[in-house]
């Protein structure tokens, strides 16, 4: 590993076997495990735990308290929230041990999604690009593309642009995002954007 074109905190603990891409910063107290990914201009703050053979993409940003366990995967430009929890385990019981990666339950995160602080990923699920999960919420299944699920289990209440925008959509099912410049059409409950 250079240490030219990455910044990683005196505090910090890199194992050996990690790659880490320009530009990405890694805060004190971190540590990141062997066999993980980790793309360019990430930032990874105050005690992140990246656990074994993690995939990390570009332009992530992962904040305060979060651990990100072997069997998560995060595309691009993911937002993970203060304390947000993720799961690699559907049934953990200290009496009958799961240890070692053939236990663990695979999780996605597609491009741009953001998850809010204290928010809880239960493991086995896909998260659909540019989708929001609002603060403290729980989500128990696959979250489609776009959408925003909020609640104790996450329930979908709208739709979100890729900037993160509520949609709101006139009766052809046409809805503009401002902030990005996008136009969308939610047909049969599947939201895709215009060119």
């Amino acid at each position: 590993m250079s240490l030219h074109n990455f910044y990683i905190d005196p505090h910090a603990v890199v194992d050996d076997n990690v790659i880490i891409g320009e530009g990405t910063k890694i805060w004190h107290f971190s540590h990141v495990q062997s066999g993980t990914t980790i793309g360019k201009k990430c930032v990874l703050g105050q005690n992140v735990n990246v656990g074994n053979n993690v995939s990390i993409g570009n332009y992530c940003k992962i904040q305060n308290n979060v651990s990100i366990y072997e069997g998560v995967t995060l595309e691009d430009y993911v937002f993970c929230g203060p304390s947000m929890v993720f799961t690699n385990i559907l049934d953990p019981k200290c009496m009958y041990p799961q240890v070692g990666a053939q236990y663990y339950v695979k999780t996605l995160v597609k491009k741009g999604a953001s998850i809010g602080a204290n928010a809880t990923i239960v493991c086995g699920n896909t998260l659909g690009k540019h989708c929001m999960i609002g603060a403290g919420s729980v989500v128990t299944k696959d979250v489609p593309d776009y959408a925003l699920m909020v609640g104790v289990p996450a329930k979908q209440i709208g739709w979100v642009s890729e900037a993160g925008k509520r949609l709101q959509f006139d009766k052809d099912g046409i809805a503009h995002c401002e902030k990005s410049n996008k136009t969308y059409k939610l047909e049969n409950n599947l939201l895709t954007e215009l060119e």
